[in-house]
Formats: C-alpha cells, structure tokens, sequence
C-alpha cells in the first residue's frame, strides 16, 4: 500500500490514483518507478520497487512529494515511452529516464 507523501492518505490502483510506471532493469536489478496523485492534496507522490537480481529481497521505498515542475518533467519523458511496462524496451525515452544504465 502506498500513502501519500504530502497528506498519507492511503493511493492505490483501483481509486485511479496511479498515474504511471515505468519499469528498467539496471545490473540485473528490476525498477518499478510509480507515480500516484493524490486526489485529497493534489501531490504527486512517486514510489519505487526494486527486485534484486541476487536475493529474494524486494525494496519499496516511497519518495518525498515531488514538485509540480519535476513531476511534470518526468511525466513527460515516460509518455515518450511506447512500452513503459516493458523492462527490456530501449527507446530513447527509457534511456533518458535512467540515465543510460539499463542492461
């Protein structure tokens, strides 16, 4: 479950609250960046799995409430992205977005 960083009311999926995800593989490690709205404040709040490669650990870690500005700035480069979900594509937008270090 994902709370928002701004107000921690409760995000999820089904309350159309998820914006996007764009997914990545970087040294063998699965990215699963998401971004949810907040329908009570309003703040873009982005969350990101990581599934290690080695292990069967997964981190979740939820980021601080991320500026109009920059939310809209990543936002952008992700509708770039024909295939966002798709952890092996290598548009330009995906190679953008992580910074040229997708294996």
């Amino acid at each position: 479950m994902t709370r928002c960083a701004g107000c921690r009311h409760r995000l999820d999926d089904e309350s159309s609250c998820l914006v996007v995800c764009m997914h990545g593989s970087l040294m063998g490690d699965e990215y699963v960046e998401c971004y949810y709205r907040c329908p009570h404040c309003g703040a873009c709040t982005m969350s990101v799995v990581r599934e290690r490669f080695l292990g069967d650990e997964v981190v979740v870690t939820e980021a601080a409430v991320l500026s109009e500005e920059e939310a809209q700035r990543r936002l952008a480069v992700i509708a770039r992205c024909p295939e966002p979900w798709n952890k092996r594509c290598r548009c330009e937008a995906h190679r953008e977005y992580f910074g040229d270090a997708l294996d």
